[in-house]
């Protein structure tokens, strides 16, 4: 089952089946057995003949904060050593990775979120950016994990290498972040066979392209969650990034107008085209 959200309407794909509402989004999703419950609420709502899957969306998100995980891949923690190294802070990743308590940070409110189709930034002030593919779960105000979307966690490499402090700087701005095409909520939790590809297109031709499986994750969704939820609370659900275990080689950087195309098995594929933030 899949949820699609455009504006103040919600479209419910189930089983080949098209559902429309306008009921408010945290109501809807912020439930725990949400797959039975909108299989159930679908019978009072509208069903439709038509509808594009291919989009625009806006993201799946109405007031729910996105928070996302760090080096919860062996490439990432790689790729984050390395960029640290000489900042001195390459020890910092290797020890987070080994750790019990792994690293979990702020990504952005609603309004900063792109969604299918939809612009995401770079910043103006940092000369190394890539997105990075996550898996990315839907935790309801109760703590249950209730469905899964696909997220870009845009970063600015030559600002967190620069000193591991300036994290936020490197990741949380205006369009640092893309969820979706939409919120799968299947009837038992996604395999973590499934496999998670990112494809950078520059005027039409790959540039880069990768895949990777989610059992390479080396700490598991719920544990993640559990992490999350130790000290703080969410009244609407909040959506979690699980880490990235693709990323492209040192010497590439996105540039404006490049098109970035993440595929998870089983939820489908978000689109981003890439441009500049204004430096205000």
């Amino acid at each position: 089952m899949k949820i699609y959200k455009q504006g103040a309407t919600a479209y419910i794909v189930d089983e080949g089946r098209v559902f429309r509402t306008n009921s408010d989004w945290d109501l809807l999703i912020n439930r725990a057995e949400l797959h039975r419950r909108l299989r159930e609420d679908c019978s009072g709502f509208e069903r439709v003949s038509e509808f594009d899957a291919s989009g625009p969306f806006d993201p799946p998100v109405q007031h729910q904060e996105l928070w996302a995980s760090g080096v919860t891949y062996l490439r990432s923690r790689e790729a984050r050593v390395a960029e640290s190294k000489s900042a001195g802070g390459g020890d910092f990743y290797d020890r987070v990775y080994d750790a019990d308590r792994p690293e979990l940070f702020f990504k952005a409110a609603a309004h900063r979120i792109a969604g299918h189709l939809d612009t995401v930034l770079i910043r103006s002030d940092s000369s190394w950016n890539v997105p990075e593919p996550e898996l990315t779960l839907f935790i309801t105000s109760a703590g249950t994990i209730e469905g899964y979307t696909i997220g870009n966690d845009m970063s600015s490499r030559s600002i967190e290498g620069e000193n591991p402090l300036y994290l936020p700087q490197a990741k949380t701005y205006d369009r640092s972040a893309a969820l979706g095409p939409c919120l799968c909520v299947p009837e038992q939790p996604l395999s973590m066979g499934s496999a998670v590809s990112l494809t950078i297109l520059r005027g039409g031709a790959s540039v880069f392209e990768d895949t990777i499986t989610l059992e390479r994750m080396k700490r598991q969704p719920r544990e993640l969650a559990d992490w999350l939820l130790r000290a703080l609370t969410f009244p609407h659900g909040c959506f979690l990034m699980t880490g990235t275990g693709i990323v492209p080689p040192d010497d590439f950087t996105l540039q404006v107008g490049d098109e970035v195309s993440i595929t998870i098995e089983g939820i489908g594929t978000l689109v981003n085209i890439v441009n500049q933030s204004r430096q205000i």
